[in-house]
């Protein structure tokens, strides 16, 4: 057996790929959530794909005791990709305490661990919210990190500057990917993004609106400055993006990196607005969607997409999927989830 990998938020929509591409180049993986926006199913999903189950645990990575008991049973990792967090913005911006007290207690209680079991490799799930409304696009690894639109984004920022503080006076390597939006699902239809209530992201908004489960779609605002007036966005589907973690993390064990922290943009390199996406969701769904425009979201950025130069030269790594196919494979696996295909295991 490979390498022993940490993942955190192990259960979560971007975490459960990451699992299944660990297991698939070879790593065994130690898999942990506090399951507040997700389910242990998933990982009985990922056994499906990959052949195996990973040794999962429920753990609250802001319960101190229970993180140091953790690691005492568990020291003999040899690296941790970080993705646990609560992540909705406008969440964020209505409970701020409870954004700052669950992301970051639990990222500083996980380094502590870190250090004293001597594990020095991390992988941080960042954002591209740390550079807040860009001054100009695409966005590269320079572009400077402005003060934040939302406490989740924040969130985002502090955990960055905590961990590059926490390398420049330790053994630990990290590197912060940070990446643009996330969609779509694995090509076998049986993981993919599961919000627990309303969603907050677009697409499920959107896949749920096609099946039946919402009413309407919301639109947030077309009066931005764009060409439709909607908000656009760099999508990236999520295989391509848990591919980029299991890169970072052998560049990581096999010392390739150039410094002891370093900051990666994980994207296409390419915009599309809201109306856009939708789009091409009705297009290879052949479903009309029922939307509406309404007043804008706090906290919402109109236009962001990411330079991708750096990542797909250092880390060997470039996004493959484009936008069609990201939607139809949200698309297969909503239909999926209606199927019962959790009721099933």
């Amino acid at each position: 057996m490979g390498k022993k990998i940490l993942v955190t938020g192990a259960t979560g929509y971007i975490g459960s790929h990451t699992v299944v591409e660990l297991q698939q180049s070879g790593y065994q993986v130690i898999a942990v959530d506090d399951l507040s926006n997700s389910t242990e199913k998933i990982m009985d999903l990922v056994s499906k794909i990959s052949g195996r189950r990973p040794f999962f645990e429920k753990l609250d990575l802001s319960d101190e005791p229970a993180i140091r008991a953790f690691f005492a049973e568990h020291s003999d990792i040899s690296g941790v990709i970080h993705f646990a967090a609560f992540k909705a913005v406008g969440e964020s911006v209505e409970f701020p305490l409870k954004y700052y007290r669950n992301n970051l207690f639990g990222l500083i209680n996980l380094l502590n661990c870190m250090q004293e079991h001597h594990i020095g490799h991390l992988v941080f799930s960042s954002s591209c919210t740390v550079y807040g409304e860009p001054d100009k696009l695409p966005v590269n690894e320079k572009a400077p990190v402005k003060k934040a639109l939302s406490p989740y984004g924040n969130t985002k920022q502090i955990s960055e500057e905590i961990i590059e503080d926490t390398c420049g006076v330790s053994d630990l390597k990290a590197i912060s990917l940070r990446y643009f939006n996330p969609i779509g699902a694995h090509e076998s239809g049986l993981i993919g993004e599961l919000p627990i209530g309303v969603p907050n992201n677009l697409v499920p908004f959107i896949t749920q609106t096609a099946i039946g489960k919402r009413s309407k779609l919301k639109v947030f605002g077309q009066d931005y400055n764009t060409p439709d007036g909607t908000c656009i966005r760099d999508y990236i589907h999520v295989t391509d993006l848990a591919k980029a973690h299991v890169v970072a993390v052998k560049r990581m064990l096999e010392n390739q990196g150039e410094s002891r922290y370093e900051i990666f943009n994980l994207g296409t390199g390419k915009g599309y607005s809201v109306l856009e996406t939708i789009k091409a969701f009705e297009k290879v769904s052949k479903v009309k969607l029922n939307y509406e425009i309404t007043e804008r979201r706090p906290g919402d950025v109109p236009k962001v997409w990411a330079d991708t130069t750096y990542a797909n030269l250092k880390l060997g790594w470039k996004a493959e999927k484009g936008l069609e196919e990201m939607m139809a494979s949200a698309w297969k696996w909503e239909k999926n989830l209606a199927s019962g295909i959790l009721e099933q295991i």
